[in-house]
């Protein structure tokens, strides 16, 4: 049995998981509560959590999923329906793993790293990503610029106008516009003073797919 401000919280979070794909924050969980601080709102969570009606989802600063809904009438739980699609919350952190620098200019070696870059769930897709710091400007007129992270969704397929990983020779990395040019694969730099790079299709390896950029001041 769960106590009505459990249920309340519970019925709360279910609806708004699915009319906006994201679990709501603490504070609007407190105002649609009513209740006078977070501290509630902790408590009543870590008992739905307890219980197994709700659980949290790791590497995330705030995700929280409705694990089962009770059923009022029947007296016991039932499997909530889950919403078509649930979008990444906008203020959720996932840690990438950071393999280095990448050329967007001549190629140059990407290295393999062991630390990670956090990165906003929302700028995300669904697949496996990774994440490399740019070097050079040769893609500046497509708004990646020298210092910027590339986040890239792990591929080894690509399609004519996409920003790709290329591995050239099995040695060196690129980040360009992959093309293909008869029986040839182009990669097209976004920077006039840069001419493309054409290649026989064994000689480059597509490691993934730009996903989105990461840029510090």
């Amino acid at each position: 049995m769960l106590t009505r401000k459990q249920h309340e919280l519970l019925t709360y979070i279910h609806e708004h998981l699915t009319a906006n794909g994201v679990s709501p924050s603490f504070e609007e969980m407190k105002e649609a509560l009513e209740l006078k601080s977070k501290s509630g709102v902790h408590r009543l969570i870590s008992a739905l959590e307890e219980r197994g009606f709700i659980r949290r989802l790791p590497n995330r600063a705030r995700a929280l999923e409705v694990m089962r809904m009770p059923d009022v009438k029947a007296g016991i739980a039932s499997l909530p329906k889950p919403p078509a699609k649930v979008p990444e919350a906008a203020n959720d952190v996932i840690e990438l793993p950071l393999h280095g620098r990448i050329a967007a200019g001549m190629p140059i070696e990407a290295m393999e790293g062991q630390s990670t870059l956090p990165v906003p769930a929302a700028l995300l897709g669904p697949g496996e990503h990774y994440a490399l710091e740019v070097a050079g400007d040769s893609m500046v007129e497509e708004g990646i610029l020298d210092g910027d992270y590339a986040l890239v969704r792990k591929t080894d397929v690509a399609r004519d106008g996409e920003i790709v990983v290329a591995l050239i020779n099995n040695e060196e990395a690129t980040l360009k516009t992959f093309r293909r040019e008869g029986q040839m694969i182009r990669l097209d730099p976004a920077n006039r003073n840069y001419d493309p790079q054409r290649y026989r299709p064994e000689q480059v390896q597509i490691q993934g797919r730009l996903a989105g950029l990461l840029r510090r001041y």
